[in-house]
This record gives C-alpha cells, structure tokens and sequence, in this order.
C-alpha cells in the first residue's frame, strides 16, 4: 500500500511532467524563439530589393545568408522549423506602411535536410570553410527537444506498466528518466541562443534593426525546471518508499 505523501508526490509529479511536456511541444512547433525589429520599409524607393528578398526566401535556393538578411529586413522571426517574414497584404511592396495597415504573417518550414545543412564561417560564402561549433549548435537544438519528449513519452509507457503492476520499483529510473528530458529542454535553449549569438557575430545587424526572445523559447525554458521538479518529486518518493518497506520488513523479521 502506498502512503499518501508518496502518491501526492506522484501524482504532483505527473501533472508537472504533462506540463512540461505540452510547453516544450508547443515550443517546437511555434516559430516565436526569436523576432526582429525593422523600421518601417515599405514603398516605391525599396519595393524592387524586398520583393527579391521575399521571393528568394519563399521559392529561392535555401542559404542561411539569404534567409538571414530577409528575416533582418521584414521583422522576421525564427523557430526551430519555421522561419516567417511580415509581408504587406497582395504583396504590395509600393504601399507606404502605415498604423492601420494590415500585416500577413508568412512562414517556411525547415526541411529535415536543411536541419542538417552546414553552417559557414561567413554566412552565403561556401569557400569560407563549415564552421563546426555553429554546425553542431544548429543540430543539437533540433534533435535535443526531440530527445526530451522521447524520454518523458518513455517514462510515461513505463508508469503506465507500473501502475498496472501496481509497483513503485521503477519510479527512480522515471524521476532519471525525466530528468535528462530537463537536462535535454535546457540544452536546447542553451544552444539555439549560443547559435544566435555567433550567427550575429558573422552577419551583423543593420542599422536600426533590434533581436529580442519570443515567447516560444521562455516557454522551452519554462519545461526545463517543470521536468526537474518531476524528477526530484519521484526519486524522492521512490528512496523514501524504499527506506519505509525495509524499515518495516526488518521491524516484520525482528
């Protein structure tokens, strides 16, 4: 029988991890990791240059230089599988923005070869040589949120066979379980914002153009410690539950 501190431990656990869980799937799918902000740059003077860029993001051979200065030049924002550009509604370059104007919002998704494309020491130069440490941020941030729903999917098989066993043996390999999912979600934001960092650093910002964090990396980052609070509350419950049956088998023998 299960005392009442270790199933309000596990079932706290659970709701932390089903949590974690729905954030960090939201995270991955959502293309709000990080956003830029240009001033305003439509009308007759740039209608020809933006028109190119939007044509060589949507329909163009895919180059991080091409998508980079696109996403610098139309308010784009990055995700993990989405890149998108704020267009004028029929694409008309020539109408002077305005307040009341309304903005479409238009996405590309990355393809899974292009998730595995390498990154140059100058962005859109292939004679530059593959810069590895960019390279290997770029495809830790797209496997390792995978990583970390596989495990906590894993450990959610392995409770369901426990509760059917109706046995706590494995909820210390669960609590382990989730927390490298923790380790896995941390990494990930880790990454993609060190990424980030070292693409500004080789392609810089125009004038007038900021980067700020959107809101699907804080909630990544908000999935870390959820998974981490799970796991603690189930080695916790499974030491504890350890201790408490052999204190009573020996108090049993004696």
């Amino acid at each position: 029988m299960v005392d009442n501190r270790y199933a309000t431990a596990l079932v706290i656990a659970c709701v932390l991890s089903a949590l974690a869980a729905v954030y960090l799937s939201v995270a991955v799918g959502t293309q709000h990791w990080y956003q830029y902000s240009s001033p305003p740059v439509y009308g007759e003077p740039n209608a020809s240059e933006l028109r190119s860029l939007h044509e060589e993001f949507t329909s163009g051979e895919f180059d991080e230089k091409t998508y980079s200065d696109s996403l610098f030049r139309l308010n784009g924002t990055l995700g993990l599988w989405w890149r998108c550009l704020q267009v004028p509604p029929d694409r008309n370059w020539n109408r002077e923005s305005d307040q009341k104007m309304e903005i479409v919002m238009e996405c590309v998704s990355f393809t899974l070869s292009q998730q595995f494309t390498p990154k140059y020491k100058e962005p859109g130069n292939h004679n530059s040589g593959e810069d590895l440490i960019r390279t290997y941020l770029w495809r830790s941030q797209f496997l390792l949120p995978l990583v970390s729903l596989g495990l906590v999917v894993l450990g959610g098989l392995v409770s369901f066979c426990a509760c059917i066993c109706r046995s706590l043996s494995p909820t210390l390999g669960i609590g382990l379980l989730h927390l490298l999912a923790g380790m896995c979600s941390l990494g990930t934001v880790c990454c993609f914002l060190a990424g980030m960092d070292l693409l500004h650093r080789v392609s810089m910002l125009p004038d007038r153009v900021d980067g700020s964090l959107g809101w699907s990396l804080y909630l990544a980052l908000i999935s870390s410690p959820l998974q981490m609070m799970a796991a603690a509350l189930l080695v916790w419950a499974a030491r504890s539950h350890s201790k408490s049956y052999y204190r009573m088998t020996a108090y049993r023998v004696a």
